[in-house]
């Protein structure tokens, strides 16, 4: 029997994901969390084989909590689970010990044997997300060039992330026009979109 924890927000998810996977019989869910925080406590106590994580969670994100999971219980296995096939996201969790990688709209049987391959010490990527993956590369933001757009995200001014950030505002100007040419932005509104969309500002 191959023990399982979910962890995601949703609970409609979590619970759906639970029924389908409590019906194969080698499989039984011992534990679920809605928080990336609770997922080494939740694994230390339930002992699961495989952990199916979301990526984004409170808390938590799911790449944070795969890489406290694999300190706490090396002995399971992560698969990530999740809506946003974003390839920054995927590189990140393979980067961080995640066993497989796919989206939630993978059909049940699917999911099941993806499961037990990553469970038998297996690689499970989603093959669209792999190729786009290897298609577009590491993120090209320095780490903070990332921070800064990471902050722009709430829409503050320079002077708010200058200050969030401990920076000057010339120096938060400077990277924030490196991460325009970057991303092939006209806007920082747009380069953070494109970032979020590559998968590149989670963590």
């Amino acid at each position: 029997m191959i023990k399982l924890l979910l962890a995601d927000d949703q609970a409609l998810v979590r619970g759906a994901m639970a029924a389908l996977l409590d019906m194969e019989p080698d499989l039984k869910v011992v534990a679920e969390v809605g928080r990336g925080d609770e997922v080494a406590a939740a694994a230390l106590a339930h002992q699961p084989d495989v952990a199916l994580l979301d990526v984004e969670m409170p808390g938590l994100d799911g790449i944070a909590a795969c890489r406290e999971l694999r300190q706490a219980l090396p002995g399971c296995r992560a698969l990530m689970v999740t809506t946003f096939g974003r390839a920054g996201y995927l590189r990140q969790a393979m980067a961080a010990g995640a066993g497989g990688f796919i989206v939630k709209d993978t059909p049940a049987r699917q999911l099941a044997d993806a499961v037990r391959r990553v469970h038998d010490g297996l690689r499970v990527v989603d093959p669209a997300l792999a190729a786009q993956s290897l298609a577009q590369g590491d993120s090209p933001l320095t780490e903070r060039e990332t921070g800064v757009l990471r902050a722009a995200r709430d829409g503050g001014t320079v002077a708010d992330i200058a200050r969030e950030l401990h920076l000057s505002e010339g120096t938060v100007r400077n990277h924030l026009s490196a991460a325009i040419g970057k991303t092939g932005a006209r806007t920082r509104a747009e380069a953070v979109r494109l970032a979020v969309e590559n998968g590149w500002l989670l963590t």
